[in-house]
């Protein structure tokens, strides 16, 4: 078997699919992430996801490829990333003592077959003192981030608690990816 191609040059799901012990190589997608406002989160990063595995299966056709994105949802809104330090502000005040959903689409392609999944974990913050917003945003990682945080990082810090899958927060279900792989390997035989 081929490499499987992971359609990201994100470190975060870099590591993550190391966990599989299946080789790969990364190649950024570099698709234009805008989506339309009125979509739902499940079916954004599901969407996400498809349009970076596509724009490399594209030329990968005999490959694996596996896209994949994460968005962070409150109150039914979708937070990007933090496009200046008071947009990031703004963010951890808003996610400040409250629960919020994280979800992570997947998108994993070979040939024609396809299959796209996402999960959706539930991420509660302690109550943030501005002092200490201010020390997250001094370190400089929200600004890459959705909703402004990496859980993996200083990130964490900042969680109280979370009801889910813990790596699809910070990027890529690595579990059920494996599964879903596992799966359609044996369907194709």
């Amino acid at each position: 078997m081929q490499p499987l191609i992971l359609a990201s040059s994100s470190p975060r799901r870099k590591e993550l699919l190391q966990f599989l012990q299946i080789p790969f190589e990364s190649i950024n997608s570099n698709v234009d992430e805008s989506i339309d406002d009125t979509m739902c989160p499940d079916a954004a990063v599901k969407e996400l996801a498809s349009r970076k595995a596509k724009a490399i299966a594209a030329a990968y056709q005999e490959r694996w490829v596996i896209g994949s994105d994460t968005v962070v949802v409150l109150d039914g809104r979708i937070l990007g990333k933090p496009t200046s330090r008071a947009d990031g502000k703004r963010m951890l005040e808003m996610l400040s003592g409250r629960t919020h959903d994280v979800y992570t689409g997947v998108a994993i392609l070979f040939g024609e077959h396809c299959k796209v999944f996402a999960e959706k974990t539930e991420v509660t913050f302690w109550e943030l003192p501005e002092a200490e917003i201010d020390r997250y945003l001094d370190s400089g990682e929200p600004f890459d981030k959705a909703g402004g945080y990496g859980i993996q990082g200083y990130g964490s810090l900042l969680v109280k608690q979370i009801k889910g899958d813990y790596f699809s927060v910070v990027g890529l279900p690595v579990s059920r990816l494996a599964r879903e792989l596992k799966s359609m390997q044996a369907d194709l035989g």
